[in-house]
């Protein structure tokens, strides 16, 4: 009896998985980009082709994202298993010698004592108070062999999983660019002038300059309503999912100070419209690269800047969340990122977005409309 409970006690079935378990947050991400794929295929049917892929899009880099994170928790589990396991080693081992010795003896010798009834009877309260610590020490190795197992079977997968999602994200991306350049819907509230745009352009030493020269470039005046975002001010989403780099007023590496955030984000990442807004200027701007002008609130401005590809023309009013562009840099392939994250990386922003805010009076804290945090 003792004997059959003690082999239970080694076969017995695993404990669920606790919602916190490291290889189940990374199935849960392999879950989110199966959901990209299928908003992937719906798509194609939607009637708002735009605001399909754009979802599609964001629930690509949401999934990879998420898988990342998973995939990075489990490497740093497993190391932490490892190294436990290794330190105990040597009580391990006692404790499978103690085991093996309990099982190999004939259950009636456990039950006799040489000294009697009396020594059998201690000895009984003897194993009867040892045994459940067997067990406990016993079921803790098990669940943490089978916790190494588990997250040996979540990083196997993971090269396939994690390609299939970056190749399903950039052809979410590229049907997205395809669909906004092909779309001639969005309302306009004036016409560029394209003269007067270049002959800005090659007069403008300053930001300041610029922005406050804006009024230029309007050819002629549409019908179509201002937004007025004033009413979000403070709560409105960071254009791409990143973090903080640097501060307003902070300076960079070269001392030099601006007004507004920069933004670290991933290579390709969706930029998309915090609010509605009309579109002032978009294009190459002093040593800013290319930049993005959006109008969210009379005489308020957001300067975005580091964009690689723009979608949006000057002119356009542009409903909240509209794909804006896209950053640039290079996606790195499933593998590379597997060996950064293997190596303590892995979260391979690269690429910087940079975000002023202006009123009338000049560079505003982007902390006043963006919440930050």
């Amino acid at each position: 009896m003792i004997r059959g409970a003690l082999l239970l006690l080694v076969l017995a079935t695993p404990a669920a998985a606790q919602s916190g378990d490291t290889a189940a947050v990374a199935r849960a991400a392999a879950d989110q980009l199966r959901v990209a794929a299928a908003l992937q295929e719906a798509a194609g049917g939607a009637d708002d082709q735009i605001a399909a892929l754009t979802a599609t899009v964001r629930a690509y880099e949401d999934g990879l994202a998420a898988l990342r994170d998973g995939l990075r928790r489990a490497t740093i589990r497993q190391r932490t298993l490892a190294t436990t396991l290794d330190s105990k080693r040597d009580e391990v081992a006692r404790l499978l010698a103690v085991l093996q010795s309990i099982g190999r003896t004939p259950e009636p010798l456990l039950l006799l004592h040489p000294s009697g009834p009396l020594g059998t009877a201690r000895s009984g309260m003897m194993l009867a108070d040892v045994t459940p610590g067997l067990q406990a020490e016993a079921e803790a190795l098990r669940a943490e062999l089978e916790e190494v197992a588990a997250l040996a079977a979540v990083q196997e997968g993971a090269a396939a999983v994690l390609q299939k999602g970056l190749d399903g994200a950039q052809a979410a991306r590229a049907a997205l660019a395809q669909a906004v350049s092909d779309r001639a819907d969005l309302p306009r509230r004036f016409a560029e002038d394209p003269a007067a745009t270049a002959a800005l352009l090659a007069a403008t030493e300053t930001l300041d300059q610029f922005a406050a020269s804006l009024g230029q470039i309007v050819g002629d005046e549409l019908a179509a309503a201002a937004p007025d975002a004033r009413a979000l001010a403070g709560r409105l989403p960071l254009p791409v999912a990143g973090t903080v780099l640097r501060g307003a007023g902070q300076a960079d590496a070269a001392g030099v100070v601006r007004p507004g955030i920069l933004i670290a984000t991933r290579p390709g990442a969706l930029v998309s419209a915090p609010s509605a807004a009309t579109v002032r200027f978009q294009g190459q701007l002093l040593d800013y690269g290319t930049v993005l002008i959006l109008e969210p609130a009379p005489d308020v401005l957001f300067v975005l800047a580091g964009l690689a590809e723009v979608y949006v023309r000057t002119g356009e009013v542009i409903p909240e969340s509209m794909a804006l562009g896209v950053m640039g840099g290079e996606s790195p392939q499933a593998q590379a990122i597997l060996t950064e994250l293997a190596a303590g990386g892995g979260d391979l922003r690269t690429e910087t977005l940079y975000l002023e805010v202006r009123d009338r009076q000049g560079p505003v804290d982007p902390a006043a409309w963006f919440a930050l945090d």
